[in-house]
């Protein structure tokens, strides 16, 4: 493989015995015929060996950070959402079960009711499950189809004492298990029909089709969301190592997760190697994706073991302690590039986790070769990430915290795991993070829209309209202190603050 500039830049640095952080680095930039705002780049790009993405982000597994609302927003934004598992397992999976079933392109196990259910009973089900939708198959006992009960029949429903039986349509059209998605959406234009149930071995419901997300496929209403083959949102979950990871994955397959991560502190340790290897022979079709890391011999021996794709960061996030606890790490645009020199010979993708805090570090990092950037304190304080807005004199924020913080290891053992500390005594703890809070920041798609817009700018100053021409037009000059305060804003005081410049200050 004929070596790159960035290639070059690494092994001068590396004869030095140096190692370099954002900070320290700065993409040098090139002729361009590329505009940022035209719509003529494009940002897809692999999160694993199987997973694809619109966009280069992914939300971190934080318990304030990605659940399934942030989720949504991230497949809606062509980007890939992790839900943490701070949660027991079974809300982790419910979790998931909400981001596939937020479009229903094809479900392929639809939620059911019966006929001698009441209606105020569905109804609070809906509620409590946070369901996006209100159509539902009734089937009898046997599992065959007698109805179906959409939104218009609860809407002019005069009494919720009722049962379903007495609201629901009986006249159906139906159609045989594996029909393809264009012949679906042609029935159900051609019947004015917006479900359309699929019958199956025994005459039994086998699936559902939704007319309004079977439109926006077939038509690209959304052609930058990330979906799966059936037409449904694309969604992640952080799982551990040892049994119980195991009977965690299990669960999350049957809501048909897209990708598991083994997120812990240390990737390259025996726990981590054994699980993935029982991973791969229990789940073949799964991509399992290992972090985190931050050496090649790291990288080398999860890809021997089977690995889909690679996590890097170990200490670079703004809540992450482990190199002052522990003294260990490497700067992570090094950490990076040490990972990538290896996995690019096998076509893993690699994800940067940790350690951005402007949208001018995402190209950096996929300059140095990443894949994908894993982002958590740029994307917490939005309206979708977990926990409630507290105001302070500063202004509204709301809570951060690390994996590592003693508060979350407190309160979760998978917290715990992540660090090696599983089972250790709660007042024996050693915690690697710490918690905060951060600026409300108000909707997600706010935040993407300027962390995507930084992307795209960079890659014009560089002339590259995809991730792949970046990284072959890429090279880096080395800054110095000086060189960092100079690119900041300095000899004024800010008085209108912009949507995507925060200054470091304490709130």
């Amino acid at each position: 493989m004929k070596a790159t500039k960035v290639d070059k830049f690494f092994a001068k640095l590396e004869a030095r015995g140096e190692a370099v952080t954002y900070a320290q680095v700065r993409l040098k930039t090139g002729y361009s015929e590329v505009i940022p705002s035209s719509g003529e780049i494009d940002l897809s790009t692999k999160f694993s060996r199987n997973i694809t993405m619109n966009n280069v982000i992914v939300s971190s597994p934080m318990d304030t950070v990605t659940e399934s609302n942030t989720a949504i927003e991230m497949a809606k934004w062509g980007c890939l959402g992790i839900i943490h598992r701070g949660l027991i397992p079974k809300v982790q999976a419910d979790e998931v079960a909400r981001v596939k079933f937020y479009l229903n392109g094809l479900i392929e196990k639809p939620i059911t009711i019966f006929a001698d259910d009441k209606v105020s009973a569905v109804l609070k089900m809906i509620e409590e499950k946070k369901y996006s939708f209100r159509s539902f198959p009734v089937i009898d006992k046997d599992g065959h189809l007698i109805g179906v009960i959409a939104g218009n029949d609860f809407d002019f429903c005069g009494d919720d004492s009722v049962t379903v039986g007495k609201i629901m349509s009986r006249d159906l059209i139906t159609a045989k298990s594996g029909i393809s998605l264009k012949k679906a959406y042609d029935k159900m234009r051609q019947r004015k029909k917006k479900i359309l149930p699929l019958i199956g071995k025994g005459n039994r419901l086998a699936g559902i089709y939704v007319f309004s997300d079977v439109k926006r496929i077939i038509t690209g209403g959304s052609p930058i969301y990330n979906l799966d083959s059936n037409g449904n949102l694309r969604v992640g979950a952080a799982i551990g190592v040892g049994e119980e990871a195991l009977a965690r994955a299990e669960l999350l397959v049957r809501k048909k997760v897209d990708v598991l991560v083994i997120d812990t502190a240390h990737g390259d340790t025996k726990f981590v190697i054994d699980t993935l290897k029982k991973m791969k022979h229990l789940y073949p079709e799964i991509d399992v994706v290992v972090g985190n890391i931050s050496e090649s011999d790291s990288a080398a021996r999860l890809i021997k073991a089977g690995v889909d794709g690679l996590k890097v960061g170990q200490g670079p996030g703004s809540i992450c302690t482990t190199r002052v606890v522990a003294g260990i790490g490497c700067p992570q645009v090094t950490a990076i590039y040490n990972c990538v020199k290896v996995a690019r010979q096998f076509d893993i993708p690699v994800c940067a986790d940790g350690g951005i805090e402007y949208s001018g570090d995402i190209p950096i990092a996929l300059a140095a070769g990443a894949s994908s950037v894993m982002l958590g304190s740029l994307l917490a304080g939005t309206d979708e990430s977990p926990g409630d807005i507290i105001m302070t004199q500063d202004g509204p924020v709301k809570n951060y915290r690390g994996m590592g913080s003693l508060g979350a290891m407190l309160e979760s053992r998978a917290a715990r795991e992540r660090y090696g500390q599983a089972d250790s005594k709660k007042d024996k703890l050693v915690p690697e993070g710490v918690e905060g809070v951060v600026p409300y920041k108000g909707k997600l798609s706010d935040v993407m829209f300027q962390l995507t817009g930084g992307l795209k700018s960079g890659m014009g100053y560089l002339g590259a309209r995809t991730i792949r021409e970046l990284q072959a037009k890429a090279d880096f000059y080395a800054i110095s202190s000086e060189g960092l305060e100079e690119s900041h804003p300095h000899g004024i005081k800010i008085t209108k603050i912009a949507p995507n410049y925060q200054q470091r200050r304490r709130i």
